[in-house]
């Protein structure tokens, strides 16, 4: 039978030792990432040539005078109304429903493209020409979602108008 084991002895590797083990850990895994490390040298090359890193490294060194002047410009009135203005701008588009939202943009892209075709065309249009486009279903549709879209418009200004009062 085996003698039981009474004295544990450690071994500890002394600063060199762990040293070289970390070196080569480090090394292996750079070998292991070599396509990821050398992107990261290229980008951080054309980085340092761009001066970002020297820039960056003043803007740290002068934080609190940056951060002050930063302090200044978010403190303004116009920066306040922006502010107010993105989150009524998400709101909006929050209560509008997806499909929605893709019919309106679309219309306005087709419009838009359209106006920018007659505009380089730079055709003349009679009253009798334009009098049979108001008759075709689509020029009609978009009359219509106007003529709803000002009026909606409308009855919230008046809304409005009387709440402030």
């Amino acid at each position: 039978m085996a003698k039981p084991i009474r004295q544990i002895r450690r071994e500890f590797l002394n600063e060199q030792e762990e040293q070289d083990q970390a070196m080569n850990e480090i090394l292996k895994e750079l070998a292991e990432n070599k396509e990821a490390v050398l992107a990261f040298i290229q980008t951080a090359k054309e980085l340092h040539e761009l001066k970002v890193f020297e820039t960056t490294n003043s803007l740290l060194k002068q934080s609190d005078e940056v951060g002050a002047i930063a302090i200044q410009q978010i403190n303004q009135p116009a920066v306040h109304n922006m502010i107010k203005s993105g989150f009524g701008l998400f709101k909006f588009l929050g209560a509008l429903q997806p499909s929605q939202l893709q019919t309106i943009l679309d219309g306005v892209t087709l419009g838009l493209k359209r106006m920018s075709e007659t505009g380089e065309n730079g055709e003349k249009q009679s009253i009798w020409r334009l009098r049979k486009r108001l008759t075709s279903p689509a020029t009609r549709a978009a009359l219509t979602t106007m003529i709803d879209f000002v009026e909606g418009m409308g009855e919230v200004f008046l809304r409005n108008r009387r709440n402030s009062k």
